[in-house]
């Protein structure tokens, strides 16, 4: 299997490989730091999951207009520049959000990061159908998945070993990583913003964003959008309350927890190039119906089970669900956009993560704090299961297909000298 992926691997340009090596060293600091983040917070401040709560909606707004922003951006001045301004202001944000001594100051710098450092989020995913044709995207989001999962490996482990030590070393640690990033990206990777459409680069910032007009008024696209965000609102869960849950009321250890993370990022990286071929030839909307029902089943399992191999069972049946819906997701967001807009449509299909942020963990910590721990997993398999009904009503309204007559990947990349990374 694996010198299939390998031999697959050597079909793609040079600079999707080094795309995809950056992706690895910028989130190996990600997965450092936030699996951990909702410990810290409690811990650090002595507060619950409310404040938390509070925390990740700032974060989420400002991860909205950033978004927005920086999406236009991508579309009128190129994607590397947006890229390379979220790498450092992350990197900064990072070492003051350690030396941070109050939640309010941690909360302005949650809008600050969320605002700023998100500048390169839509850029990043757009280069991947700048340099990639057509047929070949499920695939290389596929890829980028391997190389974020495969980071998400080893950074809780070692994120466990460091925040058992001191929770600084986490955010030092996501700072280095995300400056050696731009320093790849800087000396490395080219522009890859299509300069087909010279008008783009005629229009004014203020007429790139009203530019978004035509991506709101493509209503599948927007209903796309919503189906998907409601899948990622039962996500979330995984990254801030189910430490916390499992911590509370099951006194499941920090370190098991970090192998739980661990053990889900393994199987990404060992299964998710091979699930991405399987179901590429198949309807996306149904796919990522299909894939719905396994985290309908896995999170709801945490309602029910007590023992702690019982919790790693549930992340096995999650992560085979993870690995059909968002590669799909990303190729299938990318499918609708047109190629003088990519950035604007990326940008928009991000709002799946944003909105679930904005008040996902906060209700997450409302229902643990009002309603009782074990009803999160039940309003998360309830909601899995609108999800599962939401896509298999696009199947009928969409003509959405990643499989397409086949296009040469672009030549002006491929030929160019950028080293190879293996």
């Amino acid at each position: 299997m694996f010198a299939k992926i390998k031999k697959g691997y050597k079909e793609y340009p040079k600079t999707f490989k080094v795309l995809t090596f950056a992706t690895f060293i910028d989130q190996i600091g990600t997965f450092l730091l936030y699996p951990f983040f909702a410990l810290y917070v409690t811990e650090r401040f002595g507060v619950g999951m409310i404040e938390v709560g509070y925390l990740y909606s700032i974060f989420a707004l400002g991860n909205i207009f950033g978004n927005i922003i920086g999406g236009a951006l991508a579309d009128k001045y190129g994607r590397r520049a947006m890229v390379l301004i979220g790498l450092i202001v992350s990197g900064i944000g990072s070492i003051l959000m350690g030396l941070a001594n109050n939640l309010n100051t941690f909360y302005i710098l949650a809008a600050f990061l969320g605002l700023i450092g998100n500048f390169g989020g839509p850029a990043r995913q757009a280069m991947v159908p700048d340099l990639l044709p057509k047929e070949k995207q499920a695939e290389g989001f596929g890829i980028l998945r391997v190389a974020f999962n495969l980071s998400a490996v080893i950074g809780p482990i070692l994120g466990g070993f460091m925040a058992t030590r001191s929770y600084m070393l986490l955010f030092i640690s996501d700072a280095i990583s995300s400056i050696i990033t731009a320093i790849i990206v800087f000396i490395v990777i080219p522009e890859t913003k299509p300069q087909t459409q010279d008008e783009t680069s005629k229009e004014s910032v203020m007429k790139t964003l009203i530019g978004y007009k035509d991506v709101v008024k493509d209503w599948k696209f927007m209903i796309f959008i919503a189906v998907s965000a409601i899948t990622v609102l039962v996500y979330m869960q995984m990254n801030g309350p189910l430490s916390v849950f499992l911590r509370d009321v099951h006194g499941f250890p920090l370190e098991n927890f970090a192998w739980l993370v661990s053990m889900n990022a393994i199987i990404v990286v060992v299964f998710q190039f091979w699930i991405t071929k399987m179901i590429s030839k198949y309807a996306p909307m149904k796919m990522m119906a299909f894939g719905t029902i396994f985290l309908m089943i896995g999170f709801g399992m945490y309602g029910f089970v007590s023992e702690p191999y019982m919790f790693f069972v549930a992340m096995a049946i999650i992560t085979v669900g993870e690995c059909i819906v968002f590669p799909l997701g990303q190729s299938t967001a990318a499918a609708f956009a047109p190629e003088d807009k990519r950035g604007r449509y990326m940008a928009m299909f991000a709002f799946q993560w944003m909105i679930p942020n904005l008040f996902g963990v906060l209700v997450a910590g409302l229902v643990m704090e009002y309603i009782g721990p074990n009803w999160l997993w039940y309003f998360a398999a309830l909601l899995s299961l609108l999800s599962i009904i939401g896509f298999l009503l696009l199947n009928r309204i969409t003509t959405i297909h990643i499989l397409e007559e086949k296009e040469p990947i672009n030549e002006e990349f491929t030929e160019m000298a950028v080293p190879s990374i293996e």
